[in-house]
């Protein structure tokens, strides 16, 4: 469980049942997924924050006997409708800046590639190798390998899905006509989920899938076991 999680423990107890599980985004298993969780977390300390202190002036506001000077009140009206505001999404802008690099994975090299196909109402995953060709697939299963960047190429071929794993990173549409690109890796093994954050139609609520993280070499003996027949292999 992220160490964030005990601290708030204190203040706000039911954000522990949130805080971890197969599908929980505050229990981050790689570096994308933990980028947008401290994202997360500073907003909720920020606001936490801001509500302590107006509810700090509200009190102080209700037992003070005498009105403020105009002086005084000019003041605390620059103070907390200018300086603060301004000051904490100021903060937020600089902490998001920098985490997006982590968050798109964009400055990564990706070691492994999957082609990955929303339909009504699953998902296919193909597996790649360095030239293209398909190496291995599967349907609502999707293998990765331990501490390797992986580059998903997200389509669909009917009505917008979204493909989204909350332990690994955010999500991103897939839409037909158009290959969207994502790149994740996942730095702790054992089986987490995955899903469909966009409703595509009465049958939305089965577009969850399964993620396996596994170590290179077993991983590597996945994509044997799941090997897809190559186009004129065994003809003479």
């Amino acid at each position: 469980m992220d160490r964030r999680c005990w601290l708030a423990a204190p203040i706000v107890p039911p954000l522990l049942a949130g805080c971890a599980g197969p599908q929980s985004a505050l229990d981050p298993a790689g570096p994308s997924a933990a980028a947008i969780a401290g994202i997360w977390w500073g907003l909720f300390w920020m606001a936490l924050v801001v509500w302590m202190l107006v509810t700090a002036l509200l009190l102080a506001g209700l037992r003070r006997r005498r009105h403020l000077s105009e002086a005084g009140a000019r003041r605390m009206i620059v103070a907390g409708g200018l300086v603060l505001p301004t000051g904490v999404l100021l903060g937020l802008l600089v902490h998001g800046t920098l985490a997006s690099d982590r968050v798109s994975g964009r400055s990564a090299d990706a070691s492994h590639l999957v082609a990955v196909t929303g339909r009504q109402w699953h998902w296919d995953f193909v597996y790649l190798g360095d030239d293209g060709r398909p190496l291995a697939a599967s349907t609502d299963l999707l293998a990765m390998p331990l501490g390797r960047m992986v580059e998903f190429r997200i389509e669909s071929a009917d009505v917008i899905h979204s493909f989204w794993i909350p332990r690994l990173g955010g999500k991103i549409d897939a839409i037909p006509g158009r290959t969207n690109v994502l790149r994740l890796r996942a730095d702790q093994a054992g089986s987490i989920r995955g899903q469909c954050a966009e409703f595509c139609g009465l049958e939305h609520a089965f577009m969850g899938f399964e993620v396996q993280v596994l170590a290179p070499a077993e991983y590597e003996a996945w994509l044997r076991d799941n090997a897809v027949a190559q186009a004129g292999e065994g003809s003479p």
